[in-house]
């Protein structure tokens, strides 16, 4: 008996290549997601994008619908994230977004709003390179660990916010720059809250404005 190898459609090939990349950024991207533990992204902040369609690269019946085409390529977003060597500050840098996140004890003594005497030239540094992005919107919000009240967390970290949007308009002077000011709470956590060091990075104000310079 003669035996005849049957060839794949290239149609098929084609959609299950393409699938098999789909997935595989889906898995390189969630690894990502937690292996540098990046700043968090409140209601309103996230990626315009939708997520892809899950896709089972092992279907046989995965094809083409008659006369469809694949989706034009596109450029992911590159994400650069710099930390100090304590941890005190964040930089994460993306195509279109700075993003600076400052832990709140190099800013303001326990439980408390008021700026301490370091935070100044930590918050100069920010409006800098604001000034250098040529940003018009800036978003500062403020976060506390998950100890105490949600209520007082509130309070506690719309007013950090609030302190270190202070001292950025002070210090960049610009009435066509806007700011969105918020308190989020233990809400949107970064690290561990059953631990002291995972509180500690939680404890943070995060500064945010677009990439506008090359």
């Amino acid at each position: 008996m003669t035996h005849t190898r049957t060839r794949p459609h290239p149609r098929l090939t084609l959609a299950l290549t393409a699938a098999t990349v789909m997935v595989a950024a889906q898995l390189y991207g969630a690894a990502a997601a937690r292996a540098d533990g990046g700043p968090s992204e409140p209601p309103g902040t996230e990626a315009s994008a939708s997520a892809p369609v899950q896709v089972d690269p092992n279907d046989p019946d995965l094809k083409l619908p008659e006369g469809a085409t694949l989706a034009a390529p596109k450029v992911l977003d590159i994400k650069s994230v710099v930390e100090d060597q304590g941890g005190e500050e964040r930089r994460e840098d993306t195509n279109t977004d700075v993003t600076f996140a400052l832990q709140a004890e190099v800013l303001f003594p326990k439980d408390s709003a008021k700026l301490s005497d370091q935070a100044k030239t930590r918050i100069d540094a920010i409006a800098q390179e604001i000034k250098k992005q040529h940003a018009t919107q800036v978003r500062v919000f403020g976060f506390t660990d998950n100890l105490g009240s949600h209520e007082h967390g509130v309070v506690l970290s719309k007013q950090r916010a609030n302190a270190v949007q202070d001292v950025l308009s002070q210090e960049l002077n610009d009435p066509d720059i806007t700011f969105d000011v918020r308190g989020y709470a233990e809400d949107y956590p970064i690290a561990d809250n059953s631990t002291e060091d995972g509180r500690k990075k939680n404890r943070r104000v995060e500064v945010t404005f677009p990439r506008t310079a090359s």
